[in-house]
C-alpha cells in the first residue's frame, strides 16, 4: 500500500510541477502577440541622474533586452519595420507600457507557424554571412 501511495504522490508531484497559473500563460501569449506586433507599447528610457527622458518609442513594438543594449523594433502603419538600439548604463534604464488592453487565452498556449521561414524565397537573394 505505501508504495502505491509513493507512486501516486510522484505521479502527483510531476503533474503539478507541469502546471502555470492564469498570470503565467497570459504573460506568455501577450509576449508572443508583442513579438508579432499586435501589441501598442510606450519604450521609455529615463536618465536617473538629469531626472531626463532620453527617448520615448510607441508603437507595435517588440523588445529584445540583452545585457547592456535593448532593441526595440516597431512595424509602421505602412508595413515596413523600424529598429531602435539604446545602451543600458548605471544611470539610464528603460521600462514599457502597454498602451491598451488585449485579448488573450490564459487556457491555452500560442504556437505560431510561420511558413514563410520554412519554405525559401527563391526571388529574394540570400543574405551575406558576417565575417568570421
Amino acid at each position: 500500500m505505501t508504495r502505491k501511495l509513493a507512486a501516486l504522490a510522484a505521479i502527483t508531484l510531476i503533474a503539478l510541477t507541469g502546471c502555470s497559473t492564469d498570470a503565467d500563460v497570459a504573460s506568455r501569449n501577450l509576449s508572443q502577440d508583442a513579438d508579432q506586433f499586435k501589441v501598442a507599447r510606450r519604450v521609455v528610457f529615463f536618465n536617473g541622474i538629469t531626472d531626463k527622458y532620453i527617448l520615448s518609442i510607441e508603437g507595435n513594438c517588440s523588445i529584445t533586452p540583452s545585457g547592456t543594449q535593448i532593441d526595440v523594433i516597431c512595424k509602421l502603419p505602412n508595413g515596413q519595420y523600424i529598429k531602435h538600439s539604446e545602451g543600458l548604463s548605471d544611470n539610464v534604464t528603460w521600462f514599457s507600457q502597454q498602451l491598451n488592453g488585449v485579448d488573450v487565452s490564459t487556457m491555452q498556449y500560442k504556437v505560431i507557424f510561420k511558413p514563410e521561414v520554412l519554405i525559401p524565397d527563391f526571388d529574394r537573394p540570400a543574405p551575406v554571412p558576417a565575417p568570421r
